[in-house]
């Protein structure tokens, strides 16, 4: 009883209808999910940004344009990474294209490989950087070896934060 009287101020078309406010309720509502996919699309790029494994496996395995790619590379990248405190035996600089990378860990560019692993399943080019000589002190002298491979990451929500191996192409 109480509230039969709150349906009648409910504004009807001229015909006792409830369409004309339906229409309008479900377009409200379809404006409103707009806003919030818009919204979701501009918050996600910054939840990876604050993400410190993510930060933490750029900075340590990417390079999208790295310069010379020998020795001296290696060494100069692991110093400015700051890997060579003490010297680290081997490190893997993934180049190309950040959004590439991190599609491994979706069906864009990745498979299951195991675990929470996936594998590239295009190729990336690639440094390995691998230590020269037994010392783990620096001076840390590293040999670089260039190739194009399939990469192997691990992921976490959907972002790479961990480089298992890469795969040489025959």
């Amino acid at each position: 009883m109480l509230f039969e009287n709150k349906v009648e101020h409910i504004p009807r078309s001229k015909e006792g209808s409830l369409e004309p406010v339906l229409e309008e309720m479900v377009m409200r509502l379809g404006l409103f999910l707009l806003v919030f996919m818009l919204g979701l699309g501009l918050t996600l790029p910054t939840l990876a940004q604050d993400n410190p494994r993510y930060r933490d496996f750029l900075a340590k395995h990417y390079d999208a344009t790295p310069q010379g790619r020998n020795d001296r590379y290696c060494e100069s990248t692991m110093r400015r990474r700051h890997l060579t405190s003490p010297c680290k035996d081997i490190n893997t600089f993934v180049h190309g294209n950040r959004h590439h990378i991190t599609a491994i860990c979706g069906d864009e560019n990745g498979s299951p490989y195991g675990g929470n692993l996936r594998i590239s399943t295009s190729p990336f080019q690639v440094t390995t950087c691998k230590l020269r000589g037994g010392s783990p002190r620096p001076p840390c002298q590293y040999r670089a070896t260039r190739g194009s491979r399939n990469i192997v990451v691990g992921c976490e929500n959907g972002l790479p934060v961990h480089l298992d191996e890469s795969i040489f192409r025959p």
